[in-house]
């Protein structure tokens, strides 16, 4: 019996010792170490104090992070603070690399930076069916941290020296995937910039500077780096508080005009989509219910700050722009809930709290942007950043040099600016062009279906309306000011209080005809809607085609020397034709729409929408006849002032901005008709549209088919009238081009079976004319052309071409492929 109890307390004295485990002071450090207290291990380093605090150890030239609280949610931020300055690489200043939420997770003596996959999730109180979502979908540990010292509340202080001292931005990746070489990063010649390293009650902001080394520089590089082998950026990170409660998504609808956000919930009862859609907006409420007049005062304001680096006049009328949505915030029922200052010194721009507007400048033009810090779970907006750039103003500033040709009598040196008429127009396209990047900031997408419906939204892309007047031409209605019907009714939706309300301003939206297409509908060199294009004006395509087009050669026949300020060598006349003579492009782009065109918007069943419907027959053959207008030698003819621009002297060499040519140093008077002919042949002959055309008389035989365009294309140009030997030289570079054109279809594999026979037969048609015609003054070129047709139709067979069948669906795992 005692040796019986003596076992009993052996077991249980066992079983204490093996549930019981030894307090350990702090947590584990390198070789078992206790790990200094955070006051300890930062004595001496300058600290900066906010949502994360850092600390700057400048004698190590190291920075360290204390993180308060494991565990937590937030957002982190990867952008550009100082960028290349090339708008073809585009790796630009506050460019942003998109949001992610991000938690820190201790694992002993390491903290794992961990990103959490929120793409795929389960919207329920089951704690297990969330689970289930969570580990069918991989998330991502982003870094990696050693634990340097540890504080009260499990607060933790890490070196964050090389999370930031590295390509998070993914420059050298851009590099190369821009074909400017291989570049790779050299830690030697990078590190912090501690003068950026910035803690503030939101947001803290960590940044390097980061140096890539490459022997084999790309052109873009060579024409912006200090020293091309060495390209040097700062790349900043961010970590940004998520924002509290009492934000409640809007519902995403394809017509409400706004980028959606959203993700995959799979709790949600079988027979309803998956996917859940949500509007990116500003948090905006009412302080207070609506008064008498039906409005309410904000909680707080959405306010953005001007850039002070901005120059006069181009600050005035970027606030001016910006300010335009404060009326579309009053009818979307608030008052005083939205304003546009210059940044003040008390305002850091690197503070999420503040919305910024920054100007941006490139070695060459380039595109602005609205960007967007974003809470990926609900799509709420916490800070808006556009960058404009500075040389847009300038292009807008050339075109309308070449319009109105006007350094004359004493404005032969240039005008004052009260009274300069360029600056006017380039300072009202500004005002559009600042109110354009802000939409994007407050949640709007692109609207390129506006332009046809009486600029009903600063969300297109506006082309300069121009008329034509007595001795030249008119401007003073190139652009509008303030916004359209649709940009008022798209903030109703995003910004009402009262959310009951979004079916009735969809439906009001939709009774009062304004249309809302974007990128995807207007982009594509094939795109099938009549309505959705760039840069073009007016409701009728083919009309306003017609029009730009005696604009165009009204300005053209004025074109001379005083299209350039006295004192300016005279071949930088090119730089002031080119976007002359090419205005039309944009244009031609759009009327191309109508051919094979196809009419639709963005339906939802029970709208009483039409449904999609062609382009009717008539209206497709005049916009084919308006296109084809355009490649007539009359059309495409230069004034004599054009063709006697001399060769670029010392100091004004060769840039993208000027014609290519094929004369050496001359000015080719042939060249840029042959690029405009190709630009309007590339539209007609994209394979989507082609296989539009080919398809469409089969389904209304009003409509016009492939080969009636081929046949009806290849007439005209063969026998557009020519009344001088430059006309004629000018026929043949556009029948050149159209041959080029059409065996390009003939040989895309990817354009449909039918394309490709039509091309096929209408070449080998056409090479039998022109061998059959190969006389008179273009009969060296006919017979060469044929024989080019000839030697294309008769190349060796590639047994991998050929055309590319279409994959079906995939089956498994119900059936097989």
């Amino acid at each position: 019996m005692l040796r019986l109890l003596a076992l009993v307390l052996l077991t249980v004295l066992a079983a204490g010792c093996a549930t019981t485990t030894p307090p350990r002071p702090t947590a584990d450090a390198p070789g078992g170490a206790a790990l200094p207290t955070i006051a300890a291990k930062t004595a001496g380093m300058e600290r900066r104090d906010g949502f994360l605090p850092v600390y700057w150890d400048a004698a190590a030239g190291k920075a360290w992070l204390e993180v308060p609280a494991l565990d937590t949610d937030l957002l982190y931020v990867v952008s550009l603070a100082a960028g290349l300055g090339s708008n073809d690489v585009g790796l630009d200043r506050g460019q942003l690399g998109g949001e992610r939420v991000v938690r820190f997770e201790r694992v002993g003596p390491r903290v794992l930076l961990v990103q959490p996959n929120l793409r795929f999730r389960a919207d329920t109180d089951n704690a297990a069916e969330r689970l289930a979502v969570e580990d069918a979908f991989a998330p991502s540990v982003v870094w990696g941290f050693d634990v340097g010292a540890e504080g009260e509340g499990g607060a933790v202080l890490l070196d964050a020296t090389d999370f930031v001292v590295r390509d998070a931005h993914g420059v050298a990746q851009r590099l190369k995937g821009t074909g400017q070489g291989a570049f790779a990063l050299d830690r030697a010649r990078s590190a912090l910039v501690p003068a950026e390293l910035k803690a503030f009650p939101q947001n803290t902001e960590l940044e390097a500077r980061l140096t890539f080394a490459s022997d084999a520089p790309g052109r873009y590089v060579r024409d912006v780096a200090a020293d091309p082998t060495a390209v040097t950026v700062r790349v900043r990170h961010s970590f940004v508080a998520l924002p509290p409660p009492g934000y409640t998504p809007r519902p995403f609808r394809p017509a409400s005009g706004y980028f959606p956000t959203g993700y995959a919930d799979y709790a949600v009862p079988i027979g309803e989509e998956v996917e859940r859609r949500f509007i990116t907006r500003h948090r905006l409420q009412c302080a207070a219910p609506p008064d008498a007049s039906g409005l309410c005062d904000p909680v707080e304001p959405i306010v953005y700050y001007l850039d002070p680096g901005t120059p006069e006049p181009v600050r005035g009328a970027l606030l001016d722009g910006a300010r335009w949505w404060t009326d579309a915030f009053r009818a979307a029922g608030f008052r005083d809930a939205y304003r546009v200052e210059v940044r003040p010194d008390s305002v850091d721009p690197l503070d999420v709290r503040y919305n910024t507007i920054q100007w941006v400048h490139r070695a060459t033009r380039g595109w602005s942007y609205g960007a967007s810090v974003t809470d990926p779970r609900t799509g709420e907006i916490l800070k808006g950043a556009v960058s404009l750039g500075s040389l847009r103003v300038r292009q807008d500033y050339l075109i309308a040099e070449g319009l109105l040709a006007p350094y004359t009598g004493e404005n032969a040196a240039g005008f004052d600016p009260e009274g300069d008429p360029m600056l006017a127009l380039a300072l009202a396209r500004l005002r559009q062009l600042s109110a354009h990047e802000v939409g994007h900031t407050i949640g709007l997408a692109h609207n390129f279906a506006a332009s046809t419906q009486g600029r009903a939204s600063v969300m297109d892309y506006p082309a300069p309306l121009a008329a034509v007047a007595e001795g030249g031409v008119d401007l003073s209605d190139a652009y509008g000011v303030g916004l359209g019907d649709w940009d008022v009714q798209a903030v109703r939706y995003g910004y009402t209080p009262d959310e009951s309300a979004l079916p009735a301003i969809l439906a009001e939206t939709r009774a009062r005809g304004l249309l809302f297409l974007t990128d995807a509908d207007a982009r594509p060199a094939g795109a099938a809607s009549p309505v959705a294009a760039l840069w073009d004006n007016g409701a009728d395509a083919v009309a306003a085609l017609r029009s730009q087009m005696a604009v165009r050669r009204a300005a053209l026949d004025r074109f001379g020397e005083a299209a350039v300020r006295e004192g300016r060598p005279l071949a930088t006349l090119e730089e002031v034709l080119v976007p002359l003579y090419l205005g039309h492009r944009y244009q031609v782009e759009a009327a191309s729409h109508l051919v094979g065109g196809v009419a639709y918007a963005y339906t939802e069943r029970g709208d009483g929408s039409a449904p999609p419907a062609p382009v009717p027959g008539d209206v497709q053959a005049a916009a084919l006849g308006a296109l084809l207008e355009a490649v007539t030698p009359a059309a495409l003819a230069l004034p004599d002032a054009a063709r006697l621009i001399p060769p670029r002297p010392p100091g004004y060499g060769a840039t993208r901005e000027l014609f290519d040519r094929r004369t050496g140093l001359t000015f080719d008077p042939v060249a840029p008709a042959e690029t405009a002919a190709t630009l309007v042949f590339g539209f007609l002959l994209d394979p989507d549209r082609a296989a539009r055309l080919a398809y469409q008389p089969a389904l209304d035989g009003s409509l016009p088919g492939l080969a009636d365009v081929l046949e009806r294309t290849t007439t005209a140009v063969r026998t557009a009238p020519a009344a001088t030997p430059y006309e004629m030289a000018l026929r043949r570079a556009t029948l050149s081009a159209w041959v080029d054109g059409l065996l390009g279809l003939a040989a895309d594999d990817d354009a449909a079976p039918e394309v490709q026979a039509a091309a096929v037969d209408h070449a080998l048609a056409l090479g039998a004319q022109l061998s059959a015609d190969g006389g008179g003054a273009d009969g060296a070129l006919d017979r060469w052309l044929a024989d080019r047709i000839f030697r294309f139709l008769d190349r060796e067979y590639d047994p991998e071409g050929g055309v590319e069948r279409l994959d079906a669906p995939p089956g498994a795992p119900i059936g097989s492929r």
